[in-house]
């Protein structure tokens, strides 16, 4: 395993879209990128011994995203997309790693509000899914709007999150080698089930990035894995809506080099 971090050229790479066929379709939106630093040795003991925490400028970073999906449905399409199973509200606790040359998301939780698709996830895809009630409320894009989400996870361990945010100002296209295109521009998550590494690539056009203000923000998702609350002020980038593809999952073994 190659354990120098990816080149900007890398991880520009990943940005091509994967050969194959994508198995799912989903929209992402009202989505809020909450990210801090954090210390790496933190956040070590958490994740396989095979992957590398990605760092930016010294610092390992963990996150909260909460968003909203919908058009949820299969690919090619075969069938349409089923009622009651096509949407979904959803918000992730993840860091960033790489493998080899990859770089990509590393999942400490996931949780959401359809027990069809908590399911599915940690089977087919050995993520760590929760079931959750969550509600969400936002105005239409534009820099008066806003978003409020409020999400009670209802299996255990328990852990909470209410925030309301307001919407800003459009931001630059993020550039290779801005703490921006580092923090949104991922295009694989690993997971990990019986000591074995797996990865699924994901499509998408760069994220169109808002700026965002936190009006207020509750949370005990990132304590619910043992990591401190974080104490200076968060980076905040919003995005109203973006179109995604998922391949399958695949095994990359052992060492990561299956």
């Amino acid at each position: 395993m190659k354990n120098d971090s990816p080149t900007e050229a890398e991880r520009l790479a990943m940005r091509e879209r994967p050969s194959g066929q994508p198995i799912m379709h989903q929209n992402w939106g009202k989505l809020l990128f909450i990210h801090w630093r954090i210390d790496e040795k933190l956040l070590r003991p958490l994740i396989p011994a095979q992957l590398e925490i990605d760092i930016f400028h010294g610092s390992a970073w963990v996150a909260i995203a909460p968003f909203t999906m919908w058009d949820i449905r299969a690919l090619p399409p075969f069938i349409p997309a089923l009622p009651g199973l096509n949407s979904a509200h959803e918000l992730n606790v993840r860091t960033y790693v790489y493998l080899d040359d990859q770089p990509g998301v590393w999942f400490f939780s996931l949780d959401c509000n359809s027990a069809a698709a908590v399911f599915g996830a940690r089977t087919l895809y050995h993520l760590p899914y929760f079931n959750a009630d969550i509600e969400l409320t936002g105005t239409d894009e534009g820099e008066e709007g806003g978003v409020d989400y409020s999400l009670t996870r209802t299996d255990d361990p328990p852990a909470e999150f209410e925030a309301s945010w307001k919407i800003g100002k459009r931001l630059p296209r993020s550039e290779p080698g801005s703490l921006e295109f580092f923090l949104t521009e991922r295009y694989c998550l690993f997971a990990e089930h019986d000591d074995e590494i797996y990865q699924a690539r994901i499509h998408h056009q760069p994220w169109p990035l808002r700026s965002a203000e936190l009006i207020s923000l509750e949370s005990s998702m990132i304590e619910s894995h043992g990591l401190p609350t974080p104490k200076e002020d968060p980076h905040l980038h919003y995005c109203e809506e973006l179109s995604v593809d998922i391949w399958p999952i695949r095994n990359l073994g052992e060492k990561g080099n299956g």
